[in-house]
C-alpha cells in the first residue's frame, strides 16, 4: 500500500534507538540498561508522565518494563500515571492490574512509588478530552478515498493531562492497521467512539486479509498519526518485540511514536510472520487463556486465514471461552458476516458501531453476497469449540463443534494443522 505520510517507515525507524533484532533474544540486564539510557536523555526533571500500557490481551514482559521505566523517572517526573489501553475490552480488576504490571495487590506503593494507575474509562463520556475533528475532505486523502465524513478526535483526558505521553508495549501484526503499536496505544488504545468506528471500518473495507502485516504505512496506521498529531503532550514511546511464545524481547526501539513503531514493525516482519508452502484446508487454532471472549479470541482466525485453502475450514478451539463478546453482546444481533453483506445492504446496517461490523467481517473473512438473491458465500468455514452453546454460535453465523471431541494430537497425527498459542504469529504463504 502506497505511504500517505512523505516520510517512509524505513526512513522513520532510522530516527530511533535500537537494541536487538531479529537474531536471538535480550537479557534482562540490556534491556533496563538501555531504557535507563534512553529516558535519562529525555527532559523528564518537574514534568508529568502519563505511561500508556497493553492490556491484558498483548504479550510482553510488562512488570520488567515498567520496573525499568518507573526507575528511570522516579524522583524526577513530578507525577506519573500508567493508563491501559483497553480500546473497547473489559476493564482490568485490581488482581489483574497487579499481575499485569507486577505488583501486590493493595500496595503498590512498595513496587511503584508516586505510580496511579487507571483503566481507560471508555464507556464513560467524562473521561475524554475533545482534541478537535479530522475534516472530511482530510479523511478522504487519508482513507484513499474510502470514507468521507468529519471524524471527532477524543482522547483519554489522562493523556492531555500530562506533559509526557510515553507509549509501552509490543509491536506484532495486526489485522485492522497492519502493524500494532506506536500511537495505535493512543488511537483505539484510550480513543473515543467515533475515531475508533471510522479507523476499524477503513480497516474493514480493505479486509483483514490484505492489510495484516503490512509494515508500511496504511490508510488506517495514516489516520491513527493523523489523531496522535492533535495530542499536546510530548509523545514517546518504547516498542518491544517478543519472542514468539515466551516473554523475552527480540529487541527494543525508543524514540516517538512513528519511529519506534517503525523500527519494531522491521523486527516484528521478520519474527511474527511464518510462510508455508502451501495451503491447509483444516486448521485448529488453539486460543490462549489471555484472549477471554471470540471478541479477543479471533485473533487466532486474522493469523490463519491467509493460509486457509479455499472451502477451508478454521476452528477457535478454547476451552476456557464463555462467550461471543463481555463487552459487545449486539454482535449477536448481527451475526459474522463478510464485508459486503454489511457494504451492499448499508441502509441496514449503518447505525450498528462500525468498529462492530469490522469485527464482525475480520472473523467472517472473504466472502461475496449477492443484495438481490440474498446469498452470501463465504470462502472459509469458521468454527468454534468452545463452551458457548451451539445455539448461541448458529445465532452468530457461525459452526459448532463438541469441544470434548477434539482431540489435539490425534487431529494433528491426522494432518490438522494444529497452531498452538494462536493470536500473535502471522502465517502466510509462499
Amino acid at each position: 500500500m502506497t505511504s500517505t505520510l512523505e516520510e517512509s517507515p524505513a526512513q522513520a525507524a532510522t530516527r530511533a534507538a535500537r537494541i536487538g533484532d531479529e537474531h536471538g533474544v535480550l537479557t534482562t540486564e540490556q534491556v533496563t540498561a538501555f531504557i535507563a539510557a534512553q529516558l535519562a536523555q529525555v527532559d523528564v526533571d518537574g514534568r508529568s508522565v502519563c505511561i500508556v500500557v497493553p492490556d491484558g490481551t498483548r504479550t510482553c514482559p510488562l512488570p520488567m518494563l515498567m520496573g525499568a521505566v518507573h526507575t528511570a523517572l522516579d524522583g524526577r517526573a513530578s507525577r506519573m500515571t500508567a493508563l491501559i489501553a483497553l480500546g473497547t475490552h473489559q476493564p482490568m480488576s485490581e488482581e489483574a492490574l497487579a499481575k499485569h504490571l507486577g505488583y501486590e495487590v493493595g500496595v503498590i506503593e512498595e513496587t511503584y512509588p508516586g505510580l496511579t494507575v487507571l483503566n481507560h474509562e471508555w464507556w464513560k463520556p467524562e473521561s475524554f478530552a475533545d482534541l478537535g475533528t479530522i475534516p472530511a475532505s482530510r479523511l478522504a486523502e487519508l482513507s484513499e478515498g474510502r470514507l468521507t465524513m468529519d471524524v471527532p478526535v477524543h482522547l483519554n483526558k489522562a493523556v492531555v493531562e500530562h506533559d509526557i505521553a510515553l507509549v509501552v508495549g509490543p509491536v506484532l501484526p495486526h489485522e485492522v492497521v497492519g502493524m500494532s503499536g506506536g500511537n495505535k496505544y493512543f488511537f483505539p488504545g484510550v480513543a473515543g467512539q467515533d475515531i475508533i468506528d471510522v479507523s476499524h471500518w477503513i480497516g474493514a473495507l480493505i479486509t483483514s486479509a490484505e492489510i495484516i502485516g503490512t509494515t508500511a504505512v496504511t490508510p488506517v496506521r495514516a489516520l491513527i498519526n493523523e489523531g496522535a498529531a492533535l495530542v499536546p503532550a510530548e509523545k514517546l514511546a518504547l516498542c518491544v518485540v517478543g519472542e514468539a511464545g515466551s516473554l523475552d524481547l527480540h529487541s527494543v526501539s525508543f524514540g516517538d511514536p512513528v519511529a519506534s513503531w517503525a523500527s519494531a514493525s522491521e523486527v516484528s516482519a521478520a519474527t511474527h510472520v511464518h510462510h508455508l508452502d502451501a495451503p491447509v484446508s483444516r486448521v485448529i487454532s488453539v486460543i490462549p487463556e489471555m484472549y477471554e471472549d471470540i471478541w479477543t479470541g479471533a485473533k487466532g482466525f486474522y493469523k490463519l486465514e491467509p493460509v486457509v485453502a479455499d472451502g477451508g475450514e478454521v476452528i477457535l478451539y478454547a476451552p476456557h471461552i464463555t462467550e461471543i463478546s463481555t463487552s459487545h453482546p449486539e454482535i449477536l444481533e448481527i451475526g459474522y458476516h463478510c464485508r459486503d453483506y454489511f457494504v451492499k445492504q448499508w441502509d441496514r446496517f449503518k447505525h450498528i458501531h462500525w468498529g462492530t461490523l469490522a469485527h464482525s467481517t475480520h472473523l467472517r473473512g472473504a466472502g461475496t453476497f449477492d443484495a438481490e438473491t440474498g446469498e452470501e458465500r463465504l470462502r472459509v468455514k469458521v468454527t468454534l469449540a468452545t463452551r458457548i452453546p451451539e445455539e448461541q454460535c448458529r445465532q452468530a453465523n457461525l459452526g459448532y463443534v463438541d469441544l470434548d471431541s477434539i482431540d489435539l494430537a490425534a487431529e494433528a497425527e491426522a494432518g490438522t494443522f494444529v497452531v498452538p498459542n494462536a493470536g500473535e504469529v502471522l502465517f502466510r504463504l509462499g
